[in-house]
């Protein structure tokens, strides 16, 4: 059975590229612009792991953190931030996801972080 990894971030080249290199290594991939559709009812399957970029157009991926967090559905699920943002760690601190993923990125450090929040 794949695992579903939700991608939310607002650059479209990026979304592309992640998911292409998750697919390579068989895995589901859902990506979005929006992160709130996580909490519309349009997200039927339940993802293994998601995968927020701090900064989004109009939204913040640490509002969106907290707001999963309160989600009885999704509060379990492992989530990764992701970000150019120099301060990355100490925002990890803050709000205590389950690792990141800085921008830009080489494909073996993506597949290893995702296959790790998987497990824990």
């Amino acid at each position: 059975m794949n695992k579903l990894v939700f991608i939310a971030d607002d650059d479209r080249d990026i979304l592309e590229i992640m998911s292409l290199i998750l697919q390579m290594h068989g895995f589901k991939v859902q990506t979005t612009t929006n992160a709130n559709i996580l909490f519309t009812g349009q997200q039927e399957e339940k993802p293994d792991l998601i995968i927020l970029d701090i900064w989004m157009s109009g939204i913040d991926g640490r509002d969106i953190f907290l707001k999963i967090k309160q989600e009885d559905r999704l509060q379990s699920v492992p989530i990764l931030f992701m970000s150019a943002n120099a301060q990355l760690e100490e925002i990890i601190k803050q709000y205590p996801a389950d690792g990141y993923i800085a921008k830009p990125f080489e494909m073996n450090h993506l597949i290893n972080t995702v296959s790790e929040a998987m497990v824990h």
